[in-house]
């Protein structure tokens, strides 16, 4: 631990000076530069009252260390191409029998036009998730891979859970090692690091009777960072769970980030409990999501807690919606993720935040907190900054609720920084 004194703006000083005793210490700890440890994580993730507005202001002071006054995001498209899935996660509301009337398997043809049609509006990641479904080979995650690239070889492909890697593997027979290669062979650029819910045994025994444990969540994550596979990281928090467990999770993420330098992102997932079964079937046992100063809290302390090995700290608007989204660029946030085109997973629980931002929405949300936006990539290069011009804009691709999740806007005149 370093003896030298922190050194910032005054009015972060007089925010951390009216913080209690304990959080104090820790912050003050932090901004010289010392890693804060599981256990003052779980006291910065317990904090109230005005020990949270200091903790967001020392995670602002960090994000703007390590991003400037730049925000991202990544024109993109979400392919959800089956919600066929009998694992029985108790927390999901997408999975489908096969039986059911709104149950849907994409035929690859179908999958490569929704591909072709994100390009065609400027994408340049597609995200690719499914259900685990029980008649499908596991050849269909690579043959979706070389589907897409063959038409599209530009197009970066971010997909496949690990619980997916887990599936194909078992149904391929193969170690996690062999059939991630196979998949980067296929053209796989990065896989999302969601199926992490909280990695802990007893949560996750709650969540999905452990069918993918914490300890193979872990292998196929390290596995995929060794043979060249970054991946984003997630925290699905707000059900069943408390301030230990999202500090051990961020420390067990740090640890990994520090082994591998695999991790592009953290993105907190807030729990959306409407039309959830883990909420509907126990509502005296869980939680119905997270309190607003535990999202503020998620954001700002995994800020603190992973600075200088996950530089990027996303924000999921899908979750929270785009004006909550916006505040928390004040909390740590960097990043607004992507336009998504199509989201499935949070409207199967219940979300009804949308399911496309178009770039030039984006910008406005950006801009509207006195931020540069800026476009990147899925690894977060960045490919055009903002500052004084507009993106091509197109209409969404799926038609708005009469309710406008963005006309929170019009409050806002138009900022645009200048070279």
């Amino acid at each position: 631990m370093t003896d030298r004194q922190p050194f910032c703006e005054p009015d972060l000083a007089r925010q951390v000076a009216g913080a209690t005793r304990p959080v104090r210490s820790i912050l003050d700890s932090a901004l010289c530069g010392n890693e804060v440890s599981l256990d003052e994580g779980e006291t910065l993730f317990a904090a109230t009252g005005a020990d949270i507005a200091a903790i967001c202001a020392v995670a602002d002071h960090m994000r703007a260390e390590a991003n400037g006054d730049r925000v991202s995001f990544v024109v993109n498209r979400n392919i959800n191409f089956t919600n066929i899935c009998y694992m029985g996660c108790r927390f999901c509301g997408f999975a489908k029998r096969a039986e059911a009337p709104d149950a849907e398997w994409l035929p690859i043809p179908e999958i490569v036009a929704r591909a072709q049609e994100a390009w065609s509006r400027g994408g340049t990641e597609l995200c690719i998730q499914g259900g685990l479904h029980p008649r499908m080979d596991g050849t269909y995650y690579g043959e979706i891979v070389q589907a897409i690239k063959s038409e599209l070889p530009q197009m970066h492909i971010h997909a496949f859970s690990p619980f997916e890697i887990w599936y194909g593997a078992a149904k391929t027979k193969q170690d996690y090692r062999s059939f991630l290669t196979d998949l980067k062979s296929c053209g796989l650029g990065s896989m999302p690091g969601t199926a992490a819910e909280i990695l802990d045994v007893e949560v996750r025994r709650k969540l999905t009777k452990n069918k993918l444990s914490a300890e193979a969540w872990v292998e196929i994550i390290r596995t995929a960072h060794s043979v060249g596979i970054r991946t984003s990281a997630t925290i699905m928090y707000g059900h069943v769970d408390g301030p230990r467990h999202w500090a051990a999770h961020i420390d067990l993420l740090r640890s990994i980030q520090k082994d591998t330098g695999g991790f592009t992102e953290l993105v907190p997932l807030s729990f959306v409990h409407t039309d959830s079964p883990l909420y509907r079937q126990n509502p005296d046992q869980v939680r119905a999501g997270p309190t607003a100063a535990e999202v503020d809290k998620m954001h700002a302390v995994s800020r603190i807690m992973l600075r200088g090995w996950i530089d990027n700290i996303q924000v999921s608007w899908t979750k929270l919606g785009a004006e909550r989204a916006r505040d928390m660029l004040s909390a740590g946030v960097n990043d607004l993720g992507g336009t998504l085109m199509n989201e499935s997973i949070s409207r199967s629980a219940g979300s009804t935040h949308g399911q496309e931002i178009t770039a030039g929405e984006l910008c406005r949300i950006i801009r509207s907190a006195s931020r540069v936006p800026v476009r990147r990539n899925t690894l977060y290069e960045i490919q055009e900054v903002f500052d004084d011009h507009d993106p091509v804009d197109l209409e969404p691709l799926v038609a708005r609720n009469s309710h406008d999740p963005l006309a929170f806007l019009e409050m806002f005149p138009e900022r645009r920084a200048t070279r």
